[in-house]
């Protein structure tokens, strides 16, 4: 399975090349797949050096927070690294309660 997180974009280039930030990572993309046009300051979501789609910016900062959640647990041993899908499990009971 393929977890894509959102990236914001910093900057584009003459040659619809992106800098983008994934959780303080920063790593180079091509917008070429994107029908749409993409800005600075707007998340996108990355596979293998593209970036694949343009997402909302509330949608983005709502994912990136869940993430952190995770990744929390997981460093406090609440969520055992080991276990692939608990992560996932959390982030939809989490969604089931919002509902």
């Amino acid at each position: 399975m393929c977890l894509s997180i959102p990236s914001r974009v910093l900057s584009i280039d003459e040659n619809n090349y992106a800098i983008v930030e994934t959780l303080g990572v920063k790593r180079g993309v091509s917008l070429d797949l994107i029908a749409e046009p993409v800005a600075v300051g707007e998340y996108v979501l990355i596979h293998v050096g593209f970036a694949m789609e343009k997402i909302d910016t509330e949608y983005a900062l709502e994912s990136l927070a869940e993430y952190k959640k995770i990744t929390s647990a997981m460093e406090n041993g609440e969520i055992s690294v080991d276990d692939g899908d608990l992560g996932l499990n959390l982030m939809r009971n989490l969604d089931e309660t919002k509902n």
